[in-house]
């Protein structure tokens, strides 16, 4: 067993025990139970809680979920196509270590991608979206206020999902998605390292920029966003170690 279970008050599940710590929802009856898996080990991934390196095991996970071999094998060949984990030789499971060259080029592409799907998207978005966006990057700042790294990046994930998904003939969030899962377990290591970080909230500007519908202030703060983000992993790799990327 790679954990112990404890439940507690939302309706969650936490499981302790290196190297897993993972956050799992209840899984409902109408869900599929591959489905079910899949959507657990993408959310750990992209917020980090499945760390770079680490090794995993089907028959692990599978006494963790509490499911057969199957649907973790159907999610991992899932998660594998999307280049989140890579499949060793040896059957070993990994989360893939971070390169210097690999970092900038996924974010290079995150800057790309998201500028493109949030100008595409802003002659869709209603007055709702915006309410829905504005509560997200709340629940953001709540969570930096109480040190939250799960919920700072789960919220930031739901602002700009819900931000590019209302284009209804969006094909690039499948692409971002699959840059948020490769970027997601080394971005938390350098979240949970930075004790202190200049923070603008590119998010109130790139609400801004939808109130008055104006795509070229939207597309500076999304881009700034990410940058600033990329800022701040970098200025830690300096200041800690030049190979911290590949380190982590």
């Amino acid at each position: 067993m790679y954990a112990l279970i404890a439940r507690n008050s939302n309706n969650l599940i936490t499981m302790k025990k290196q190297p897993l710590d993972l956050r799992v929802k209840r899984k409902t009856g109408e869900l599929p139970t591959h489905r079910w898996v899949y959507e657990v080990l993408r959310e750990n991934l992209m917020c980090g809680r499945i760390r770079p390196g680490i090794a995993l095991t089907i028959r692990g996970l599978a006494d963790v979920l509490g499911v057969s071999a199957m649907p973790i094998r159907e999610a991992l060949r899932r998660l594998a196509s999307e280049k989140a984990i890579e499949v060793k030789g040896n059957r070993r499971i990994v989360v893939p270590l971070m390169t210097t060259e690999k970092f900038s080029e996924l974010s290079e592409l995150r800057i790309l991608l998201e500028v493109h799907a949030a100008t595409k998207a802003l002659p869709f978005i209603k007055t709702r979206d915006i309410k829905q966006m504005s509560a997200y990057d709340a629940a953001i700042n709540r969570a930096i206020e109480q040190g939250d790294s799960d919920n700072i990046a789960l919220q930031n994930r739901a602002f700009h999902r819900h931000l590019y998904a209302a284009n209804p003939q969006q094909e690039s969030l499948p692409f971002i998605e699959s840059l948020w899962l490769q970027l997601g377990p080394f971005s938390r290591i350098a979240l949970d390292k930075l004790e202190q970080s200049y923070r603008v909230d590119r998010h109130e500007e790139a609400l801004a920029a939808l109130r008055q519908n104006d795509s070229v202030a939207l597309a500076q703060a999304i881009e700034a966003d990410i940058r600033d983000g990329i800022a701040s992993i970098k200025t830690l790799q300096q200041s800690e170690s030049p190979d911290l990327l590949a380190m982590a």
